[in-house]
């Protein structure tokens, strides 16, 4: 109950609306508080000012003052640190379950002062800090893990400073459309199912037992008997070996031939089906309860099926 209240309250005090474009930080979005450090300032110059007026010494109160007088401008420099910041969110490439997600913020400091130490963080800890130089602007990428399948927003997000001397913590809030594709993360190695050739030409060879048929880079997911040790030590990068048997030309990668004992295991084997069979360069189509999407080849083509199973099942996640 006093959970609700206060997310209420946040919501009527600070107005969070979702960005469709580029946000502008004006005066009416940047909030400003002191931190510890600031009341204990305060404090101090209570004390100084009760000292002074004790003993009336005039030198205590010139310092008394200059020193609220520095507070004062720190402030105002804490303020002038965000204020009309252009923050425009950028492209977050596909991911798999399981690997980080890099969300890409473009920021540009029109104005004559660099912007120093800057933070900005999600609701979970996860944050970037950054500069931004004088009449430039720079990308500033934000790190979340992508944990399930499916779209990954950002949530809000905290623009903060505490620029100059740290007595005043002045911030805003961000909230962008923009979303993460998440992809299943795929089973271990697992042999593809036998192809079936409709028009009954040709051959081609895929991902068996048989044949060594060369290497491939590694892919999250992949078993780890079947990584090239010896082109690891040649520094040739983490590859695999792969091997083939000979087969038909189109291949179904069919929900049904997925044996597995739950519905999220079955997209594990399926999107590994999808990487080794895009990696062997078949023309493959891929069956889901609800939808076909015919054979094809290609980075296209892949993105397409791995899109499938990203969103399979999931509630209001057709686009």
């Amino acid at each position: 109950m006093l959970a609700a209240l206060r997310q209420r309250f946040r919501t009527w005090l600070f107005q969070p609306r979702i960005e469709h474009g580029t946000a502008v930080l004006t005066q009416r979005r940047i909030f400003i508080l002191p931190t510890r450090l600031g009341i204990g300032f305060v404090f101090v110059l209570l004390l100084m000012l009760l000292g002074d007026i004790n003993y009336n010494l005039s030198l205590g109160y010139v310092l008394t003052f200059l020193l609220g007088t520095m507070g004062m401008m720190t402030m105002l420099h804490a303020f002038r640190n965000m204020a009309q910041l252009e923050i425009r969110a950028g492209h977050a490439d596909a991911v798999f379950a399981g690997e980080t997600a890099q969300f890409a913020f473009h920021f540009h400091n029109h104005g004559n002062l660099p912007r120093y130490h800057l933070t900005l963080h999600d609701e979970h800890a996860h944050y970037t800090v950054f500069d931004i130089p004088a009449q430039q602007s720079v990308v500033v990428k934000l790190s979340l893990p992508a944990a399930r399948r499916g779209w990954l927003a950002t949530g809000r997000l905290t623009l903060y400073t505490e620029f100059p001397l740290g007595l005043f913590h002045a911030w805003s809030y961000l909230e962008f459309d923009t979303r993460c594709l998440v992809y299943p993360k795929p089973a271990a190695s697992t042999p593809l199912p036998a192809s079936t050739a409709q028009n009954g030409s040709g051959s081609s060879s895929v991902a068996g037992d048989e044949d060594f048929a060369g290497l491939r880079s590694y892919v999250a997911g992949d078993a780890l008997q079947r990584i090239a040790w010896k082109a690891l030590a040649r520094e040739q990068g983490l590859q695999i070996k792969q091997f083939s048997a000979l087969q038909g030309r189109e291949l179904w990668l069919d929900w049904d031939l997925a044996a597995a004992m739950s519905g999220e295991q079955k997209l594990a084997i399926l999107a590994r089906w999808v990487l080794d069979a895009e990696a062997q360069g078949l023309h493959y189509g891929l069956r889901l309860p609800g939808l076909e999407l015919p054979p094809g080849q290609g980075a296209s083509h892949r993105e397409e099926c791995l899109r499938a199973l990203a969103l399979f099942g999931l509630a209001g996640s057709a686009t």
